[in-house]
This record gives C-alpha cells, structure tokens and sequence, in this order.
C-alpha cells in the first residue's frame, strides 16, 4: 500500500549573495550564529554526523557540536563507540547542521582528528555529574541485556565517586572536523535555495562556489 503525502513547505525569509560572505568558513558560520542567537532558535548546536567503515558503509547520528574555531568542529563521545570505531579506520566525517526557523543549514566535510586530552578534560568537567555517572556506566553502542543492568551498572559508577570528582574515563573524549568544505544553504522561494561552498585550497586559503539548488 502507498500513502501519498503532500508537503507544502516554501522558503522565504533570506537570500544568500556573494558579496554577503565572510571570506572564510568561520567569520561566515559566526555570522549565522548571530543570527541564530538573536532568532531563539531551539536547539541550535544538534549535528548530524554521518561517519563510515573502511568499507563505505555509512552511518548517522545527531550528536552536539560542543565547540569550533579555525582548527574545526567539536564534538564528544565515547572512542569505543561505533562512531569512534569507524572514525578510528576511516577519519573522515560529513555534519550537517540545520536550522529550520531560518531556513538554513551548514554543511561540513573533512577529516577528523582527536581533540587534545587538555581540551577533553576540561569539557568532561563543566558536564553536569549525571552525565559523567552515564559516561562511565555505559559500553556505548554495545549490546545490553535490559535496562535493569545499566540502572545496577549506573548505581555501582554512583557508589564508586561518591564525595568525590568523577574523572574522565580513558575511552572517551573530542574529535574535531577539520574541514575541506563547509557549505551554507538558504532555503529560497520555489526551490531556488542559494547555496555557497567554500573549499579549502591551502591551509589558510578558501575558493567560494555556488551550486545549483
């Protein structure tokens, strides 16, 4: 059986010109993040992260983008999950980022590489201390018996650092995306989106393209 579905979306709200653009990736993702702060817009830092084997076969997950600056764009997790396997045989990443109050997306390509251990430290501490228990409780993206092993799992983590700092486990931490592109799209009436791609030509060089919609 088939299901027709009409979607009735139009995008209206901005156009995106040459001659706006920073001339890099990153003073063009701060403007948009302006934009993103003074427009409320929910949940903004959501990433979506499509990593793959050695063979090709991908994967994806929403994870958060926990910083950026001119090396790349942060993110934790455990090394020991699949996304840390499959980045550990093959440290190449794609992230799209998408922001439907302003009808944009950032769409980021490049290798990966792991954040320094100075750098992991120091997030893993801000993390509220619920989450650290998490961290240490959970074999991430291997198999589980039933939720009654990680409560008793969680609840050992508790006992173990109770009155005290909970440490960052060994097997978890950042990686960074050190782009090769990043590409701003805005949403356009009928379809004519703008989309703008900025590709890294040296290490501090970047050719601007425009791609059809």
């Amino acid at each position: 059986m088939s299901i027709d579905v009409v979607v009735r979306t139009e995008f209206s709200k901005h156009k995106l010109l040459e001659g706006d653009l920073a001339a890099d990736p990153f003073a063009q993702f701060q403007c948009w993040l302006d934009d993103v702060q003074t427009a409320n817009v929910s949940d903004w830092q959501a990433m979506s992260l499509a990593t793959s084997t050695d063979e090709g076969r991908p994967s994806v997950r929403v994870v958060y983008l926990r910083g950026w600056d001119v090396r790349g764009f942060l993110f934790y997790t455990n090394y020991d999950s699949r996304k840390g396997h499959e980045l550990a045989v093959n440290p190449q990443a794609a992230a799209v980022l998408y922001w439907k109050e302003l009808e944009r997306q950032v769409r980021i390509e490049g290798a990966v590489v792991l954040a320094s251990d100075t750098e992991s430290d120091a997030y893993f501490a801000g993390r509220p201390r619920e989450s650290g228990i998490g961290a240490w409780a959970s074999s991430q993206s291997q198999p589980l018996a039933d939720r009654a092993t990680l409560e008793r799992l969680t609840a050992e983590i508790e006992a173990k650092f109770a009155g005290r700092p909970i440490p960052r486990p060994p097997n978890w931490g950042g990686f960074r995306i050190v782009p090769e592109s990043v590409e701003f799209w805005q949403g356009g009436v009928a379809r004519l989106h703008d989309r703008l791609i900025y590709r890294r030509e040296s290490e501090f060089g970047w050719r601007i393209e425009r791609l059809f919609p």
